[in-house]
């Protein structure tokens, strides 16, 4: 887990289940690509710790809002039982997906990723960051010519 900022961007916090591998993600079904059940379980328990933590009101308007109307950065923080079975960047998209749908963003928002691999043996999970940052700008501006 990585130190506090002192951003004063929006900032939400949550542990979650480690998600699904790549491989574990999507079976081909009639020649059709379809999420797994796995997958499907993980995208639910994103959904049930986002409302619990609308409960406990982390999860507030003015956080959501602040969600909403920025651009993102998303901190992943994996703790796996093992330092070699997992590639680091398999439960990126999933995760992803999850929270953006989960909050009702779009995930073109997100313009910085970080990941980091971690080991813990005896509780696997994922920590995750994901920061509204109110002040990004592309390198340059551009102006369509149309």
């Amino acid at each position: 887990m990585r130190e506090k900022s002192a951003s004063k961007n929006a900032l939400l916090c949550l542990t979650l289940p480690l998600p699904p591998s790549i491989n574990e993600q999507y079976a081909t079904i009639d020649g059709h690509r379809v999420s797994t059940v796995a997958a499907r379980q993980f995208k639910r328990q994103v959904r049930d710790t986002l409302r619990s933590l609308e409960q406990q009101e982390i999860l507030h308007e003015a956080l959501r809002n602040s969600l909403h109307q920025s651009y993102l950065a998303l901190f992943l923080d994996f703790y796996f039982a093992t330092p070699l079975k997992r590639d680091l960047d398999g439960g990126l998209k999933i995760t992803q997906d999850a929270l953006c749908e989960g909050l009702g963003l779009n995930d073109n928002r997100v313009v910085d990723i970080h990941l980091v691999k971690h080991i813990d043996p005896l509780h696997p999970h994922l920590y995750v960051e994901l920061e509204a940052i109110s002040t990004w700008q592309f390198d340059k501006e551009y102006r369509l010519l149309t």
